[in-house]
């Protein structure tokens, strides 16, 4: 990953994304929350404040701004893999399901918009 300055750097970079990959297994297994009989997906919310922050801390540790994508790319693939292919052979993530909507696009969306905010940062420092 170039763009890192020093070995701190790709050590924080890599608790980020260590970050990603356990908040998107917390918010699979979380998904289908209930409060009392109605449904309740509060790990959809989770996603969408923390995987813009990720993306945010990441771009702080690099000089490119492409390190700054490996949480979301992270998250994203954490959250396709064991959502379709689950523990045991479980489909954590339903296609039938709304919530397994809201979870990807939560998590997906704001951080993207976040990635194109740093992006365009370190395209034009001012």
């Amino acid at each position: 990953m170039s763009g890192l300055r020093t070995w701190a750097d790709r050590v924080t970079l890599a608790v980020l994304v260590l970050d990603a990959v356990l908040l998107a297994v917390l918010e699979l297994f979380f998904l289908p929350s209930y409060l009392g009989s109605v449904q309740f997906p509060v790990t959809v919310a989770v996603a969408v404040v923390t995987n813009p922050m990720l993306v945010s801390l990441a771009a702080r540790f690099s000089t490119g701004g492409l390190a700054a994508a490996a949480p979301l790319v992270a998250w994203f693939a954490t959250v396709f893999v064991l959502g379709t292919l689950g523990p045991g052979g479980d489909m954590l993530l339903p296609a039938e399901d709304w919530r397994s909507y809201l979870l990807i696009g939560g998590g997906t969306l704001p951080a993207a918009a976040m990635l194109g905010i740093v992006r365009g940062r370190h395209s034009y420092p001012g």
